[in-house]
């Protein structure tokens, strides 16, 4: 199985089996590239599930997952326009505890847990309403509207990207995963030497401004955008071949939690690009 560049599927357990699939065409691709690739088979006498895991399973617990995120979000949006001191607190005790809980799901191999899923979903959902009423409403004029722009963007990529997928228009592939994470590694290191050289006021505190609003910072919201959108291509993959393994049902929780993380950034990164152009 291809590594995901999403930390959470690349956790997921790997095996190999015919079981229903998550897509079509570059499916079907993927199970000739890891045809030579011996995994470890999921018996339901050994492994003690009832049953494997289906399509069903990823879009229901998927969709119990965005609707705890959605529901937080805007309970939090409203906390934080009735009082504004609420901003800074519930953005940053749920970006902070966001990110323990995909590290400890990550790492501790404790993404099929629904507690730690949904949890993570409360967090999360705490930092986009109070990120977005920041964003939307302090740091440019766009409002609601811009909210409902992002919200509408974020869900056209992504049914974008799943039609491709299930198309095969685009391979997932070794190479095409390698330089993925090569890119957001990339990503990753020039966003942290951004704050680090904005905290020492470089740049009038901008650092290399990548997130001043200018044409630089247009530029790399677009890269992240793209970045976010080619990753769910590896996602629906090692999803599908999570399915077509007969992995344990309640992997269910780990896929639904890989693609909420993919979608909040895709979100966030869409929200500031539409800033940038709805700024006084």
């Amino acid at each position: 199985m291809r590594e995901s560049s999403n930390p959470v599927f690349r956790s997921l357990p790997k095996s190999q089996g015919g079981y229903a699939q998550f897509g079509g065409g570059a499916a079907a691709y993927g199970a000739q590239q890891t045809m030579s690739q011996p995994y470890t088979q999921y018996p339901p006498q050994q492994a003690g599930f009832s049953r494997s895991l289906t399509i069903d399973d990823v879009v229901t617990k998927t969709g119990i997952t965005l609707a705890v995120l959605s529901v937080t979000a805007v309970v939090s949006y409203f906390m934080v326009s009735a009082n504004l001191a609420l901003a800074g607190p519930l953005a940053m005790i749920g970006s902070i505890g966001g990110l323990v809980l995909v590290l400890i799901a990550s790492f501790g191999r404790k993404q099929d847990n629904p507690a730690i899923v949904l949890s993570y979903a409360v967090l999360e959902g705490m930092f986009l309403g109070a990120f977005s009423f920041i964003i939307a409403n302090l740091y440019s004029v766009g409002g609601p509207s811009m909210i409902f722009q992002a919200v509408v963007g974020t869900i056209g990529v992504f049914v974008g990207m799943l039609v491709v997928y299930k198309t095969g228009a685009i391979r997932v592939t070794p190479k095409f995963t390698r330089m993925l994470v090569a890119m957001m590694f990339g990503v990753v290191f020039a966003s942290l030497a951004n704050l680090v050289l904005g905290m020492f006021g470089v740049g009038g505190g901008a650092g290399m401004g990548l997130r001043s609003g200018g044409t630089i910072a247009i530029v790399f919201s677009l890269i992240c955008i793209a970045l976010a959108a080619f990753s769910f291509l590896v996602d629906f993959d090692a999803a599908d071949q999570m399915i077509r393994a007969g992995a344990p049902e309640k992997a269910a929780w780990g896929i639904a939690l890989g693609l909420t993380v993919t979608l909040v950034w895709l979100y966030v990164e869409i929200l500031r690009l539409l800033s940038y152009f709805n700024n006084d």
